[in-house]
């Protein structure tokens, strides 16, 4: 099987940390996003991983995976224009010769993936019933519970199963002749040709997909998703590596070694990357990047990039990007 991951999108919801740092490189309990999301894809029959980069952190992604994912083989094709979800896949058509997974990077799902390995099916597309389909892209089933159709963000209820942007394509030749298709006869939908357009072709053509079973659904498209989902991942996986000196720990947090605590609060749900030293402060329901200088604050529901300088106030919700410096002075 081979694996595309389109990670060419810009991630605007998520700046100012995107000015500077590739979205699926944003981090989350101490790991980048796009780690979180290729951890649970260990134990799939993968041949190779098939990234579509844009001109912007290209080199970025390809550091990340060649230092941390190095069992993989990997290929890279860029998107140079930003022309849709069909357009970004296309782009991998060359290395497809067998069935592909096709993974966004902008949640990271818990579910079944196993159900790969012995599916009957033409396809799978992994979905999660929320309770207000109005704000997704819903997956419709027939009487036989396959796939019929993709409604995006439907007026009136027709389905409860949100796509979580997974899908798994055993007729790869059929899926890249309808992008094909749609790209020539310029089918688009708010100036972009999207992938869906194409899945819903091969659906009437009688491709038979099935519903994959999602238990978790963590979004990383903005910053209230992304502290969110620091919560929940923390509170599986809880790690100190610094208790630091006169500090109190509230557990779940996780400490990168080399992180520097001096008679500071810290917790719970809060991820502190290596170099960071944090002195006299009360932190919460936070991510803080790396080698930050934090002093006599009190922060909660924030997001602190890298190489930052933050001093002297109580704020209860900061949002700064890599090398800022805010300093409040009490004369």
């Amino acid at each position: 099987m081979k694996v595309i991951m389109p990670v060419a999108g810009k991630g605007t919801r998520l700046r100012p940390h995107t000015h500077t740092t590739a979205k699926p490189l944003v981090e989350v309990a101490g790991k980048a996003v796009l780690g979180h999301i290729l951890d649970r894809l260990e134990g799939l029959d993968i041949n190779e991983l098939i990234f579509i980069t844009g001109k912007d952190y290209e080199k970025d992604i390809i550091d990340y995976v060649k230092k941390n994912y190095s069992q993989y083989k990997v290929s890279y094709e860029r998107q140079k224009e930003k022309l849709g979800t069909a357009h970004a896949i296309y782009q991998a058509k060359k290395h497809i010769d067998e069935d592909v997974l096709i993974v966004y990077c902008d949640s990271i799902i818990e579910g079944d993936f196993d159900i790969i390995k012995k599916t009957k099916a033409d396809g799978i597309m992994w979905a999660k019933e929320v309770e207000d389909p109005s704000a997704y892209g819903v997956l419709v089933l027939d009487e036989n519970n396959y796939i019929k159709k993709m409604v995006e963000k439907p007026e009136e209820f027709i389905s409860n199963l949100a796509n979580v942007g997974i899908y798994y394509i055993k007729n790869y030749e059929l899926l890249f002749r309808e992008i094909e298709y749609i790209i020539k006869k310029d089918i688009k939908r708010k100036g972009e040709y999207y992938v869906t357009s194409a899945f819903q072709r091969m659906f009437e053509k009688g491709e038979k997909m099935i519903i994959g079973k999602v238990d978790k659904w963590l979004d990383c498209g903005n910053i209230d998703s992304l502290l969110e989902t620091n919560q929940y991942l923390l509170s599986k996986k809880n790690k100190i590596e610094e208790k630091g000196k006169n500090c109190k720990i509230i557990k779940p947090v996780y400490i990168e070694k080399g992180a520097k605590l001096e008679n500071s609060t810290i917790g719970p749900f809060v991820s502190i990357g290596k170099g960071t030293e944090i002195k006299d402060s009360f932190i919460e329901n936070s991510i803080i990047g790396l080698e930050n200088i934090i002093s006599n604050v009190r922060i909660n529901s924030s997001v602190i990039g890298s190489y930052t300088k933050v001093s002297g106030g109580e704020f209860k919700k900061l949002n700064i990007g890599d090398h800022s410096h805010i300093e409040i002075r009490f004369e």
